[in-house]
């Protein structure tokens, strides 16, 4: 039988190289994928290399709330 309760989330993962220039100040983090994760097994934010059309290569995409 499965376990009851919310074991997968799903996440937004955000890229750490990139930033976006405001008014006044600079907002990190343009490209965003979302994807799932299993909570039990990875308990720890998850970092991931994706591509970032923003930067035009590949970066490290971190999770964010």
């Amino acid at each position: 039988m499965a376990k009851g309760g919310n074991v997968r989330v799903t996440i937004t993962l955000e890229c750490t190289s990139c930033t976006q220039d405001s008014v006044d100040q600079k907002l990190p983090g343009i490209s965003r994928y979302t994807t799932r994760k299993n909570r039990s097994n990875t308990s720890s934010r998850l970092e991931l290399n994706k591509f970032c059309p923003y930067c035009y290569k590949h970066t490290i995409h971190g999770e964010i709330k």
